[in-house]
């Protein structure tokens, strides 16, 4: 009687199993599954038609604890409900599956300390490589990238030194131009209202860049609103009603954390009969398509994300190959004019 794991239920195929179905050697097989180098056409339809019938799993792990390279490459994200990450995560996976890689994701929800955890963890999988759009990262965390022993690539902001490689762009020249087009459009009165971003450290650069772009005009705030939580369109929307019970409406402009916020503050817009951008301007980031979607399109920055995703994939890649890799690269950003200010 057959003791083959595929017949008896009892485990899972194993590669000889799959090797003997296709007809061919455990090596051939072996390399067969791992990509199909130096392995013929009609070998190859035949390992993977015998794996998909035997619904054989390689052992990613295994193959790596024997010395082979890991097909995953770790991802830390510090959000999926903003599609701005989603954007991200579509470059970067559309290039490393490509490539026969594999993503592997952890979410931090703006945690540091869960950040941490998520990098510890994902590290001891021995992954090929990590990405990383940090949170307001700890000590712990940057001194494990740092001795990672794999490529690390960091995106969205190149303001701060990389541990290794960044992809993205300054996020504090891009809060620095917003300033610059707000005060050439003739605003003084200019307002900032944003999520809680004392994990977020993009947005706080940005801020950063918007105070400096205003002060180089001898122009300070009116006020600042900082509500707890995620960005979201309902708190933009609470946010700004706080705002306008600070600042009078009438030549002034504000500045979001990020378009949702922005889109928030266009629905208290609406509901209060302000006219916008009369009474109050708009201006956000990210170039959201809600945000273009409106019936007044809002003043936005948009910033590349799925070419950023894309740049950093390659890096990576790039990495594996053992080719030289720039440290940073910008991806610039671009403003656009919209009809809210």
């Amino acid at each position: 009687m057959s003791t083959d794991s595929s017949q008896n239920g009892d485990a899972r195929p194993t590669l000889a199993e799959v090797a003997r179905t296709a007809g061919v050697s455990e090596i051939t097989a072996s390399r067969a599954l791992r990509g199909g180098t130096h392995v013929a056409r009609r070998t190859l339809e035949k390992v993977e038609a015998a794996a998909r019938a035997l619904n054989y799993v390689p052992n990613r792990l295994a193959g790596t604890l024997a010395g082979g390279r890991s097909r995953q490459v770790a991802v830390v994200l510090p959000s999926l409900s903003n599609s701005v990450f989603a954007d991200v995560l579509n470059g970067l996976e559309t290039h490393l599956e490509q490539a026969g890689h594999h993503p592997i994701l952890g979410v931090s929800n703006y945690d540091p300390h869960h950040e941490e955890r998520l990098v510890a963890d994902l590290l001891s999988w021995r992954p090929a490589g990590l990405v990383i759009a940090p949170a307001a990262s700890t000590e712990a965390t940057r001194k494990m990238l740092a001795g990672a022993g794999v490529p690390v690539v960091e995106i969205m902001d190149i303001d701060p030194a990389p541990i290794d490689m960044a992809v993205g762009l300054s996020q504090r020249a891009a809060g620095r131009a917003m300033a610059h087009y707000l005060i050439g459009r003739g605003y003084r009165k200019i307002a900032y209202v944003g999520h809680d971003i004392s994990t977020d450290p993009r947005a706080t650069t940005r801020l950063d860049g918007l105070e400096q772009g205003l002060s180089e005009a001898e122009i300070k705030l009116a006020a600042t609103v900082i509500l707890p939580g995620p960005s979201s369109v309902p708190l933009g929307r609470e946010a700004v009603a706080r705002l306008l019970r600070e600042v009078e409406p009438g030549g002034l402009a504000v500045c979001f954390s990020n378009d949702d916020m922005a889109v928030g503050a266009m629905f208290h817009a609406l509901d209060a009969g302000l006219d916008v951008p009369g009474d109050i301007a708009l201006a956000g980031f990210n170039a959201l398509a809600i945000g273009q979607a409106l019936p007044l399109p809002l003043t936005s920055v948009a910033s590349r994300r799925d070419e950023i995703g894309a740049l950093a994939a390659k890096a990576l890649l790039a990495r594996f190959a053992g080719e030289d890799v720039a440290r940073v690269q910008d991806v610039g950003f671009r403003l656009i004019p919209g009809a809210t200010t």
